[in-house]
């Protein structure tokens, strides 16, 4: 009599294990994960190839990992969990910007939810914002008007992105935009993804001041996409790991920078 599969040997329910796992570490090598799965390493490539197709990671020589690189943002739930601790203490500091009355949009970054989980005493407060999980979040806050950006569902971010967006966008004005993105670099800040990139731009357009929200990990870096000149941007909140080489930088270039 042949014996029930195991929910670990059926497909689905392994690359739902393998994307957790991945998620936890960052990065991990095909033969390591089929010795933990107990498969084959062929079946490993196979379940890899579905979750790269799925875009929640990426393949290397030799593994996947779900870190982000010029060209591949991470997924959602990789954010969610990557340098919280500083994105909580820049949400903190920028959260001291935010009064009353006023007008704001809040981009579909990690960042910029631990700011939209601090607004719970700032109304009456307009707040416009294309991150789902952000409009859940404040839709359960009285005296909060909630608009919600719409546009094409991108499951990776979580959040509404394309032409329909960038039109609503387009629309509005608003008193400060909070944002977020991938890298910063010389005198531009860059990101992986061309329909994330269109969003953010109209977003820095419809906002009377722009405060970028950046921890550590974005500084030095470049990715495939220019987003936006430094110049368009007028405080940038970091952490305080931030290396001198970048702040030394940022100055150079003139941009206002403050450390959470």
């Amino acid at each position: 009599m042949t014996s029930e599969p195991t929910d670990r040997s059926r497909p689905a329910q392994r690359q739902a294990e393998i994307f957790e796992h991945v998620m936890q570490h960052g990065s991990v090598s095909a033969t390591d994960l089929a010795d933990l799965f107990h498969v084959s390493l062929m079946t490993i490539h196979r379940d890899l190839d579905e979750l790269e197709r799925q875009g929640v990671v990426r393949k290397h020589r030799g593994g996947v990992s779900a870190q982000p690189s010029s060209v591949f943002e991470s997924n959602v739930s990789y954010r969610l969990r990557a340098a919280r601790a500083e994105k909580i203490a820049i949400a903190h500091k920028a959260r001291q910007l935010i009064e009353p009355g006023m007008a704001i949009m809040l981009d579909d970054s990690t960042t910029t939810l631990e700011l939209a989980r601090l607004l719970e005493d700032a109304a009456p407060l307009t707040v416009m914002t294309n991150f789902l999980e952000t409009i859940k979040l404040l839709s359960t806050i009285r005296g909060i008007r909630l608009l919600a950006l719409g546009g094409d569902y991108f499951p990776t971010h979580d959040s509404f992105l394309g032409v329909p967006c960038v039109d609503a966008i387009e629309a509005l004005r608003v008193d400060m935009l909070f944002a977020s993105t991938s890298a910063i670099s010389g005198s531009y800040t860059y990101h992986q993804e061309q329909e994330i990139v269109l969003v953010k731009r109209a977003m820095i357009r419809a906002a009377q001041r722009t405060v970028l929200m950046a921890d550590h990990t974005k500084m030095g870096r470049v990715a495939l996409h220019r987003l936006a000149p430094l110049s368009d941007i007028d405080l940038i909140i970091t952490d305080t790991q931030a290396s001198p080489e970048s702040l030394v930088e940022m100055r150079e270039n003139g941009v206002r920078y403050e450390i959470a």
